[in-house]
């Protein structure tokens, strides 16, 4: 999944990011497992992380020059016994050649997955993770991030667990958010049944709540990434101004093609130009207090 960052009167850093990768090869979820909802301009998958495995990514990557940005999201396999293991081999398998980590804990295709948002189950993985990350990092001399990918149809309890941890645990940053089980809104009604997460424009309003709910949370200094329905150079600007340091999408350009970057970028710089703004950064956190008042 890209990740684009726009300073204005400065230039664009694209952040490819790659998986979810799990140790051992898996085939997936039965096929059929994406579906379009274009009346929505919307999908819906249940992927169930479909990869090859730890070591075929890898070789794929050595191939990549160190120099780029790539990110490596890390899972565990469904049948895992014991997935905190899973995410702790992501991060020795890959610290050669991930420059971040996305430890994605909110798939809503693995059964059970979600359970590790839990405050008791989340301080055990982001424990072990980074102390694999730390023993990397000593022998590299590099350290390398690891942030945490979170779902949008968290309680506010959870939202609560979640903020405490990655506070007590020093959580390098959060990506907010992994897609919905919500249906709320659709039109498309026939493809809405389909089980799955649902990403795209009807994501947008949820998880940015969730990201100003969760800014709220964890103060003004830790990196968030806006995820979820980012579809214009309004929308990324909105995510910013509900507290996002930086923006990822991938569904929208289903629907608006491999062009909108460019279009995303273009709009943030004018936007910059009408308000007389040297960074975008100078609207973050404007409209946090508008998003985090409202239900999610």
């Amino acid at each position: 999944m890209p990740r684009y960052r726009k300073h204005c009167c400065g230039s664009v850093s694209v952040s490819p990011e790659i998986g979810t990768v799990t140790p051992k090869p898996q085939t997936g979820n039965d096929k059929p497992r994406i579906f379009r909802l274009v009346e929505d301009e919307a999908v819906i998958n249940r992927l169930g992380f479909n990869n090859e495995g730890h070591q075929a990514a890898l070789q794929r990557l050595k191939s990549c020059a160190r120099s780029t940005m790539i990110g490596v999201n890390i899972g565990a396999n469904k049948d895992s016994a014991d997935r905190i293991a899973d995410y702790v081999s992501g991060i020795h398998a890959f610290y050669g050649v991930a420059r971040y980590f996305t430890a994605n804990i909110s798939s809503p295709n693995t059964p059970g997955l979600r359970d590790l948002q839990a405050r008791e189950s989340l301080a055990a993985l982001l424990s072990a993770v980074f102390a694999a990350r730390d023993d990397e990092a000593a022998k590299a001399g590099i350290r390398v991030p690891v942030f945490l990918k979170i779902a949008p149809d968290l309680t506010e309890e959870g939202m609560d667990d979640i903020a405490a941890v990655a506070l007590e645990q020093s959580l390098d940053g959060l990506i907010v958010s992994n897609t919905t089980l919500s249906r709320d809104g659709l039109h498309d009604q026939q493809q809405a049944r389909e089980s799955g997460g649902l990403s795209g424009k009807p994501l947008f309003e949820k998880s940015t709540i969730v990201l100003a709910k969760m800014r709220k949370r964890v103060g003004p200094d830790l990196p968030i990434i806006g995820v979820g329905g980012v579809s214009s150079a309004a929308t990324a600007a909105e995510k910013t101004r509900a507290g996002a340091n930086l923006v990822q999408l991938y569904s929208c350009m289903v629907y608006e093609g491999p062009s909108l970057p460019g279009k995303i970028v273009r709009g943030l710089s004018a936007l910059c130009d009408r308000e007389k703004l040297t960074s975008i950064s100078e609207i973050r956190d404007s409209r946090t207090n508008y998003w985090a008042g409202k239900n999610a």
